[in-house]
């Protein structure tokens, strides 16, 4: 009896480690305040506007890569309102839209919809970093299920945003996205005369 005792309150201070470790020191623990004071600040309405290019990759639940993509976006403000469009081609020669509609409530927050997001997602951003949390409905080809997300964004001295965002489902990561975003090239000139 003793044996058992002993069995399950390892189990439990093992477990209360892992609940720890996750709330102190894992990428879902990271808090807005933890960069507030560090620099560049990143303006959603400067560094999330005009053509953007962003390269990734997705991470499957082994870790492993399971889908790299490339993706032309396009993100235009009216003032504290703002519309971020995506499209995305992956390596397996499919392609998806998306359309997010942001609201930057004051305050540093931000509030992000899209038809594939459930309500509406609430984010924060400071100093060179922006946080969004939301729920996403997979596609039905994916299984529909829906997933917790978490964004978090982090401008770079050259204006370049690196992406990293976790999925989970009943609180296990399901995947992982690490992807660049930065102004797209201007044309060169002259194309549109050549393409005519």
């Amino acid at each position: 009896m003793l044996d058992i005792l002993l069995v399950m309150l390892g189990a439990v201070i093992v477990l209360a480690l892992l609940a720890l470790r996750r709330g102190l020191a894992s990428f879902a623990a990271q808090r807005p305040a933890d960069y507030a004071a560090a620099g560049p600040a990143l303006d959603p309405r400067r560094h999330l506007d005009g053509p953007l290019i962003c390269d990734g990759v997705v991470y499957g639940p082994t870790g492993r890569v399971v889908s790299r993509f490339t993706a032309d976006m396009e993100a235009r403000w009216d003032g504290n309102r703002g519309v971020l469009r995506e499209h995305f081609r992956y390596d397996d020669g499919s392609s998806r839209d998306r359309e997010w509609r942001l609201t930057l409530l004051g305050d540093g927050r931000i509030e992000a919809r899209a038809e594939d997001v459930v309500g509406a997602g609430q984010g924060w951003f400071r100093g060179p970093a922006l946080a969004l949390r939301y729920r996403i409905r997979l596609p039905a080809a994916s299984g529909g299920h829906v997933l917790g997300a978490v964004d978090w964004m982090y401008l770079t001295p050259d204006g370049t945003i690196v992406n990293r965002s976790q999925f989970r489902k009943f609180g296990v990561t399901v995947a992982e996205l690490v992807a660049t975003m930065r102004p797209a090239p201007a044309p060169a000139a002259g194309r549109g005369a050549e393409a005519a």
